[in-house]
């Protein structure tokens, strides 16, 4: 095995040669000229297991799980398996499944041994649980550990529940990724009132100064195009009637699923798709006036004809 440019760091103290082999197998460094054997314990980098091809090499590493900042030791420690069964598949004998019980026990409790750890373990699996409620993805829920991880070391969580500060943290990294959920959806997955969601928000965002960028009415377009199962054509009619509203600086002070409810209601009343006003307002989580207000306005000040 030829070492590359970036590994060969080494010269043939025999003959100056800078072409030299790696032998996986007995873990050798060789000179490809003389034979010299430069060193005898290299580490083998290659995969524990066989593979046939280069993506089955890609996808066996030697490491095991990566870091990750969804557990509060990021999955560095072990586990003792819940399975009683032996290496064969044999079940285990009542004594030692007695004294396996006892050992599970303590392994956890030795994980979770002060009030810091107790706190991030039970406030990151309250994360997991609702990050799979709402379906949100991998990146989300790893930056939202790591915001509350902040919370948690300037002891920001004082005088406020876990829930509550996960809620928050969840809502700011769905703005900071992207990810369309408004403040409804968050605290409707956790069981708490919006106004209490909305107020830890705040708290959260201004004690730890962070940045969250305005929502994109477009993706708010995207998720209720897709919820309300209009043709494309519909969406991509309602894009261009939000794009000619934000030229107009008609969203100003205007709620973003009022006016994404509302371009697309226009859209639909355009293309003939047969949409109400109520059928639009409850998946936009808004009231029906204000889709009505805002499709009044819009149709003002677009000069836009819509046919009964």
């Amino acid at each position: 095995m030829l070492l590359s440019e970036e590994e060969n760091q080494y010269v043939c103290s025999e003959c100056n040669c800078k072409t030299l082999h790696k032998d996986p197998e007995n873990g050798e460094l060789v000179c490809s000229r003389c034979g010299t054997v430069m060193s005898g314990q290299q580490i083998n980098m290659m995969p524990e297991w066989r593979a046939f091809n280069q993506i089955q090499r890609e996808k066996l590493p030697r490491t095991g799980s990566p870091m990750t900042l969804t557990i509060h030791d990021h999955g560095l420690s072990t586990t003792i398996g819940w399975k009683n069964t032996d290496y064969a598949g044999r079940k285990l004998s009542p004594e030692t499944r007695k004294k396996l019980y006892k050992l599970r026990k303590w392994n956890r409790r030795s994980k979770i041994t002060d009030s810091f750890n107790r706190n991030l373990s039970q406030a990151l699996g309250l994360m997991t649980k609702l990050s799979n409620k709402m379906n949100l993805p991998r990146n989300v829920l790893e930056t939202g550990s790591m915001i509350y991880r902040k919370a948690l070391k300037k002891n920001l969580i004082r005088g406020h529940t876990i829930k509550r500060v996960v809620v928050a943290s969840l809502y700011t990294v769905c703005r900071q990724c992207g990810v369309v959920r408004s403040l409804t959806d968050v605290a409707k997955a956790a069981d708490i009132s919006r106004k209490t969601a909305a107020r830890n928000y705040r708290f959260l965002r201004r004690k730890l100064d962070l940045n969250v960028p305005r929502v994109q009415r477009t993706g708010y377009i995207h998720r209720l195009v897709s919820q309300l199962r209009l043709y494309g054509h519909t969406e991509m009619l309602a894009l261009k009637i939000l794009e000619e509203v934000s030229k107009k600086n008609l969203t100003n002070g205007r709620s973003p699923a009022g006016i994404a409810a509302s371009c697309i209601y226009i859209s639909s009343r355009i293309t003939n798709e047969r949409l109400t006003q109520h059928q639009v307002a409850k998946v936009a989580q808004v009231t029906e006036v204000t889709i009505r207000n805002r499709y009044k306005e819009l149709l003002e000040k677009l000069d836009i004809e819509v046919y009964v």
